[in-house]
């Protein structure tokens, strides 16, 4: 799966290849629950790029990651991400951004379906970051398409299983298996 295909035309893709775009993705967008935004549970993209940024290293996704730090020194020629301590673990890199000295926001991979945004989202843990909140974009400003592409020479009953696949990674809700709740609850 790659997350940099864009539109997905017939044009793009070479015979053999075919494609199911499973759909439009956004990170997850981590502030100070003291932050304005956290308690309209959106953000401006001027709001967030004012922020001290943590986001993984440009390695891991580097198209996504140079994409959105285009769209970021748009509005602020200065901004530069900080790579997390820690990549792959979420409660400390939201802990960091939580002590810092000046405000931080933490941004994920592009994980949340773009089209079923809900409003702020603590984590479920107290000790995971308690002192930060989700909050989404406005205007959907970084978003990243998600496909699976394979070849249409493969056999049908596997084509088959691929597209099954597809459509339930499409249909999956992350925040159930994140373990997040909503603010309100």
């Amino acid at each position: 799966m790659r997350t940099d295909l864009g539109d997905l035309g017939a044009e793009v893709l070479p015979a053999p290849l075919d494609a199911m775009k499973l759909g439009e993705f956004e990170p997850e967008v981590w502030i100070p629950a003291t932050h304005p935004a956290a308690r309209r549970g959106t953000m401006s993209l001027s709001e967030l790029a004012g922020l001290n940024f943590i986001h993984g290293p440009r390695r891991t996704e580097p198209v996504t990651y140079d994409a959105w730090a285009r769209v970021l020194r748009a509005v602020d020629p200065r901004f530069e991400f900080t790579d997390p301590p820690f990549r792959h673990w979420l409660p400390i890199a939201l802990a960091f951004a939580a002590t810092s000295d000046r405000p931080a926001a933490v941004l994920t991979s592009p994980t949340v379906n773009a089209e079923t945004r809900p409003g702020p989202i603590r984590p479920h843990k107290p000790d995971a970051g308690d002192d930060m909140v989700r909050v989404s974009l406005e205007d959907h400003a970084l978003t990243a398409a998600a496909a699976l592409v394979w070849s249409g020479d493969l056999p049908r009953p596997l084509q088959q299983i691929l597209f099954d696949t597809a459509d339930g990674v499409a249909a999956a809700d992350p925040e159930e298996s994140a373990g997040l709740v909503p603010i309100s609850a």
